[in-house]
């Protein structure tokens, strides 16, 4: 048998994370990290299980009784919602305008759907009117959209429209809001959201492994009325159901420390408000959209599709991205990430979120992607771009 290995103490860079996510954690949500574990059937820890859900609520803008969090990253989330809803011989409609439809398709599809696409050019939304046209030529059972495409910067506009084609079709809707919770203005309820899932380490600013789901009752009752199970038995939410539902019966041992993390991060939305946090967000990400712009720099979308959390900044002309990113990340120990799929080296995406939705941080990184910029020769002003995200952060 070989010798124990001789591992030295983690001691990880300190990072200022304005990537795609996650962003940067708050230091209370670490605090709350570091409090005593208790069992997942403890008294106290079902308080907690309660109180989760309530903030949960309250971020999602919903009544739903089915709202928790997976245990899981957002990926788990992700495929609870799609994996759950989708039974064989089920046609969903997926779009095509982004990484993060793909990623549904290849999950309707293993839990036995038939996909059919809505398209449109990454870096746009969808139309509504082509979602109207693909629902009267395929009459799928389900829909999904991404509301904040994390791989485009793009918001999709006009949800309402949206799920009420839906609805008049007898779909359900599944919306992708991972980039979008508590960051981005999102109305579940109003907006005839059926299931919508989400990550915690974007704009609610904790670690992944606690991700947000919300059910309404339609769609639980089509989960709980399959002929046959999900093909997970983890994110069968007919079994999760018994522990996040009334019972509070043994399912699995959920991740305590993530559930802790969670809790702090929603209690933080609740005290700044969940309206006074998409402005906070509209505010500071504003001021860096003005800055990049006044620099020389141009946005992938329009400004009417501009998401706040997810800023997609073109890279100027006959510059290398992965160097730029490189320079920043060694120089400054700055994360930014570079563009997917068709935007592969056209853009940066520059997140704006959480706790990371900072005037300091964007005057920081206005700082580190000019000098990265100008170090490859690039014409660019970072001059310029100071002076505007300071006038836009004092308007």
């Amino acid at each position: 048998m070989s010798d124990a290995p001789d591992v030295g103490e983690l001691t990880p860079p300190n990072r200022t994370l304005m990537g795609p996510g996650p962003s940067d954690v708050h230091p209370r949500v670490l605090r709350a990290m570091s409090t005593p574990l208790v069992g997942h059937l403890d008294p106290s820890f079902i308080e907690v299980m309660n109180e989760v859900q309530e903030l949960m609520r309250y971020t999602f803008r919903t009544d739903n009784k089915w709202t928790i969090p997976v245990s899981g990253t957002g990926s788990a989330s992700m495929e609870a919602a799609i994996g759950n809803l989708v039974e064989p011989g089920d046609t969903m409609l997926v779009p095509t305008n982004g990484y993060f439809g793909g990623r549904m398709e290849s999950m309707a599809e293993r839990a036995g759907g038939e996909v059919v696409h809505v398209d449109a050019p990454w870096g746009e939304p969808l139309d509504s009117a082509d979602v109207q046209d693909a629902f009267d030529e395929h009459q799928p059972d389900v829909f999904g959209f991404v509301h904040a495409e994390t791989s485009t910067g793009v918001k999709q506009p006009s949800v309402p429209e949206l799920t009420s084609i839906a609805h008049d079709h007898d779909a359900l809707v599944v919306a992708d809001t991972v980039t979008s919770l508590g960051g981005v203005e999102l109305e579940a309820d109003d907006w005839g959201i059926d299931v919508a899932y989400s990550g915690p380490q974007k704009c609610l600013s904790c670690p992944p492994g606690a991700s947000p789901l919300t059910l309404n009752d339609r769609a639980m009752d089509k989960v709980l009325s399959r002929e046959e199970p999900t093909r997970s038995w983890y994110l069968d939410l007919s079994l999760l159901e018994g522990y996040w539902g009334d019972d509070r019966s043994y399912h699995h041992t959920a991740p305590i420390t993530n559930v802790y993390a969670i809790r702090e991060a929603l209690r933080l939305v609740a005290e700044e408000g969940i309206e006074e946090r998409w402005a906070r967000h509209r505010r500071v990400a504003g001021a860096l959209k003005a800055g990049v712009e006044a620099m020389g720099l141009g946005l992938n979308p329009e400004d009417e599709y501009w998401l706040p959390s997810l800023n997609a900044v073109l890279v100027p002309d006959g510059v290398d991205a992965g160097a730029a990113i490189d320079y920043v990340l060694d120089h400054y120990d700055l994360e930014i990430a570079g563009g997917l799929g068709a935007l592969a080296g056209d853009i940066f995406r520059v997140g704006c979120m959480g706790h990371s939705a900072r005037p300091e941080n964007v005057s920081f990184l206005l700082t580190a992607l000019g000098e990265a910029l100008e170090a490859q020769g690039a014409d660019v002003d970072p001059e310029a771009g100071f002076a505007a995200m300071r006038e836009a952060l004092n308007q």
